[in-house]
């Protein structure tokens, strides 16, 4: 389950199982249990990655902790940009937090 110490070693086990250029944000977040999450507990999520505190989860941030899962394959551009753009809900290149809540 995502969440607490664990976050990170759990986004490398499922982008290891996952070969280039077929990452499925979809399957992803079926993967990790999000939908089995409470709001609180996406909360803590959303938080995490959301690290400038803007409210929104941008492509760079998303970029940058995936590729600070030590030992994970890291997503080609495309595959950020797809698991960003499956999160997206207003078209504005972002994951708010009104999204992060619908989504899972």
């Amino acid at each position: 389950s995502l969440g607490g110490v664990g976050l990170k070693a759990e986004v490398k086990f499922q982008l290891d199982l996952v070969s280039n250029d077929s990452f499925s944000p979809k399957k992803f977040f079926a993967m990790v249990g999000l939908s089995k999450k409470s709001p609180t507990e996406i909360e803590k999520i959303f938080m995490i990655l959301d690290q400038d505190k803007s409210g929104c989860i941008e492509q760079d941030e998303l970029q940058l902790f995936l590729q600070n899962s030590k030992g994970a394959r890291p997503l080609t551009a495309a595959e950020t940009r797809a698991f960003l753009l499956a999160g997206d809900k207003d078209g504005d290149g972002k994951i708010g937090w009104d999204a992060a809540v619908c989504q899972y």
